[in-house]
């Protein structure tokens, strides 16, 4: 046992991060609230400094004058300038941005708006692409000029619903996702989810969800993440955009009202919370938690199999589990014999054997308070 006066609201969960992007900050907040942290890149940004496709696009903005530019990302909109510069373009493209109405989805590409020496005339409080998109077609396009930053993937429906508003849509890809470099860590994470060794995961981006999913079905094990994801994991996303690819495969996410990562990190804490068991047995206050059990003030680190135990005999407090029940609960399957030594390895690591009962030829129950 380890003493967990003040425990922190995540402690004793393991939560997953697929990002490539902002990965350690987002890491640095749930470890900051007791989380244990695993690692799974899914993605990864690829520049598109050389890229024909950007230079194309950046020379069609320059050939005619643009009357909108919509900056979605600031790592995106800094990319632009600076692939630009290499190009020799740099002080040509800031001055025909500078004589277009800039747009900034939220306070990073306002900020990198402003770092290249120009101004944003609006920016949604939202910080979504879905405000954005209507105070342009409520503003009028027809007829208008407007370019699009991509933020890593297309945006087919922004694009299509100006082009059917009557304007000219220039889409600007300044970088692009792609899989990791490295698909190592990312399917051992698929493996731990599967094996009840994560509790959360969290999503960043879209790009981030489907290549996860990808991965599963490449290596025949996306119908056991789904059902893991849906029944057993929390997932979480940081907007409606990340959650599409998941809600596709029939997978529930919760999602914070605001498009932040520290937001998304309290909706995970908060739902995280509500799914936590607590009773009495024995005369022990227990919470259990995603990898541990707090047992009257005091975190009681357990096992993987004693673990599955523990969930299991807590779903109906009190009553009487078979062994062939418990067997099935244990990660990967099991024998009944397994489930005595789960059930004896469970008894150590809780500190009080008293708390979970052997009912003789019929199986074991949490000692509650009726």
């Amino acid at each position: 046992m380890i003493e967990a006066s003040g425990t922190l609201p995540l402690t004793g969960f393991a939560v997953g991060i697929t990002a490539a992007r902002r990965a350690d900050e987002l890491g640095a907040l749930l470890v900051r609230k007791g989380a244990t942290v695993r690692y799974g890149p899914a993605i990864r940004i690829v520049p598109l400094a050389d890229d024909t496709e950007l230079r194309a696009a950046t020379e069609r903005l320059l050939a005619e004058p643009v009357d909108v530019v919509v900056a979605t990302t600031g790592i995106g909109f800094r990319g632009w300038v600076e692939a630009a510069e290499g190009w020799g373009l740099a002080e040509e493209l800031v001055r025909r941005l500078g004589t277009a109405a800039l747009l900034a989805r939220g306070p990073k590409a306002r900020g990198a708006i402003r770092a290249a020496g120009l101004s944003e005339s609006y920016a949604p409080a939202s910080e979504s692409s879905a405000e954005l998109l209507q105070h342009l077609l409520e503003s009028g396009v027809a007829g208008r000029r407007i370019a699009v930053q991509l933020h890593g993937e297309p945006l087919p429906y922004f694009a299509e619903s100006l082009r059917q508003a009557g304007a000219e849509v220039i889409q600007v890809p300044v970088y692009r996702w792609v899989g990791p470099a490295d698909p190592g860590p990312l399917d051992r994470l698929i493996d731990a989810v599967l094996d009840g060794s994560v509790d959360a995961l969290p999503f960043t981006s879209a790009p981030a969800a489907a290549s996860t999913l990808a991965m599963a079905r490449r290596t025949g094990r996306l119908a056991g993440l789904v059902d893991a994801l849906t029944h057993r994991v929390l997932v979480a996303c940081v907007g409606p955009v990340t959650a599409a690819p998941l809600a596709a495969a029939g997978i529930p996410a919760v999602q914070p009202e605001r498009a932040r990562l520290g937001a998304l990190v309290r909706v995970v804490a908060q739902a995280l919370a509500g799914r936590s068991p607590k009773l009495r047995a024995a005369g022990r206050c227990i919470e259990l938690r995603g990898q541990a059990a707090i047992v009257d003030g005091q975190l009681c680190e357990v096992a993987p199999a004693p673990m599955a135990v523990l969930r299991a005999l807590a779903r109906e407090p009190g009553r009487v589990v078979s062994r062939r029940e418990l067997a099935s609960a244990l990660p990967g399957g099991g024998a009944e014999h397994a489930v005595e030594t789960a059930v004896g390895r469970l008894r150590t690591s809780l500190g009080e054997a008293r708390l979970v009962q052997t009912v003789v030829k019929r199986g074991y129950r949490l000692a509650v308070e009726r």
